[in-house]
């Protein structure tokens, strides 16, 4: 038996993951197809101006990247924004912080089993959305019991297989705008600027629907346990697969601007990259991306259910939740085994009973406010412990936090009540668990 697992040793997450793990765990989260499924979505609310909304986004969080980078030095250990707001601002903020990222880390799993369901009655219309909800779930569920190492390795096999789409769809769109024989250069700006159907509110709200495209890369945060030299790791594989993930959207989004004539309608606004693919490569191209955004979603899937029951093994470790469940390990696998299966079981009948357009809406809610409450305690930490230069942290990590606040203003009116209710949920539960916890202390006193 190993040393770390004798008798009277208490059971701790395993140091397996690499700088290289990192990163494929954040692309893989956040997808390298990321912008695919919502580029209809993007299109129609920014008025054709997709590629400016994905840059916009880009910068709004690598402020908050920043911030993340900053705090997981400070704070080498899991829990992502939850610790980072507890340790450094007070532990109330954090859990609310932690209550409301876990609506996202929920959900991102959730709206996966929807859509990859979806996408599967595509390939096999006669097997029922119910019977495919079920495999999907067991699937992600089943994966991450297995540990990360697993996890780790399917990330690396998804990863490639991606890029190798990417790849062969930028051949196919660049091989059809160069045979359509553009005379002005014109053409090749219109992604980027249309004088015509420019409007700054529509920009913004797309841009408040293209920070889906980067949400996932705070979930590297919530490995630190499990990461050689975290202190040095987990900071720039935040930062790098934040840049990584806004170099590929971009030629991705402006590719199939300049493939798809604006002013013309899509088929179908959450299919509408795989007919600019049609469109780019013909039916087989348009085979191959729907098969990729498939198997991109379930590694999403099963990162996000990971990133999740990691989040809530930290809220249970600190006393945020019910220690005895949320906060064990199982000593085998040493992996939060209670934690996945509830939010596998929570992910099954999420996916039953919710919308994907419903998800959706809801994911920007709480990630968003966490990352308003990261920001805030990076800019906190700087002024407390007085480091050289400390105005450029404060100033960049305030950056931050006015944007993110910005964006949270720019969401739909559904997404703001429902994220609120479960803000007051969690504010309820808080208070009823500190209630009890008092109520104990005077019986035993």
């Amino acid at each position: 038996m190993p040393a770390e697992l004798r008798e009277g040793q208490p059971v701790t997450l395993k140091r397996s993951l690499r700088y290289r793990d990192l990163i494929l765990y954040g692309i893989i989260l956040i997808q390298p197809t990321a912008p695919m499924p919502v580029f209809g979505v993007i299109y129609q609310e920014s008025r054709g101006h997709v590629l400016m909304a994905i840059v916009f986004a880009l910068v709004a969080m690598l402020f908050t990247a920043y911030s993340y980078g900053r705090m997981s030095r400070a704070y080498p250990k899991g829990g992502s924004a939850f610790t980072y707001v507890s340790e450094e601002l007070h532990p109330s903020l954090g859990y609310m912080t932690g209550w409301c990222m876990a609506m996202d880390y929920i959900l991102n799993p959730l709206i996966c089993t929807i859509w990859c369901s979806r996408a599967a009655m595509n390939f096999v219309p006669g097997i029922p959305y119910v019977a495919w909800v079920l495999l999907f779930a067991a699937l992600f569920t089943l994966l991450n019991l297995r540990g990360v190492e697993t996890s780790a390795r399917i990330n690396a096999a998804v990863a490639a297989g991606l890029g190798v789409v990417i790849v062969l769809f930028v051949v196919a769109a660049v091989r059809y705008i160069l045979h359509l024989h553009m005379g002005s250069s014109a053409f090749y700006f219109d992604p980027i600027y249309n004088r015509s159907t420019f409007s700054a509110p529509a920009v913004f709200r797309g841009t408040s629907i293209a920070v889906l495209t980067y949400i996932g890369f705070d979930g590297i945060s919530t490995l630190t346990d499990e990461a050689h030299d975290p202190a040095r790791t987990v900071p720039r594989a935040i930062i790098l697969t934040c840049l990584i993930t806004g170099v590929l959207a971009s030629i991705e989004v402006y590719l199939a601007q300049l493939v798809w004539p604006r002013g013309m309608a899509f088929p179908d606004l959450d299919t509408a990259y795989v007919a600019v693919a049609q469109r780019a490569g013909g039916v087989f191209l348009f085979a191959l991306m729907n098969g990729a955004l498939l198997i991109a979603t379930i590694g999403s899937g099963m990162a996000s259910q990971l990133g999740a029951a990691r989040l809530l093994f930290a809220m249970g470790q600190d006393g945020a939740l019910p220690r005895k469940f949320f906060g064990t390990l199982n000593p085998a696998r040493r992996i939060p085994q209670n934690n996945v299966l509830l939010i596998g079981g929570i992910v099954l009948i999420g996916a039953l009973a919710l919308s994907y357009q419903l998800g959706t809406e809801l994911l920007n809610y709480g990630a968003l406010l966490a990352f308003m409450g990261v920001n805030v305690a990076s800019a906190v930490l700087a002024w407390r412990t007085k480091e050289a230069n400390q105005w450029v942290p404060i100033l960049l990590s305030g950056c931050g936090f006015v944007v993110c606040f910005f964006l949270w203003l720019n969401l739909g009116p559904t997404a703001r009540w429902a994220g609120t209710a479960w803000a007051v949920i969690g504010i309820a539960l808080w208070l009823l668990r500190r209630n009890l916890m008092t109520a104990d202390k005077q019986l035993v006193g």
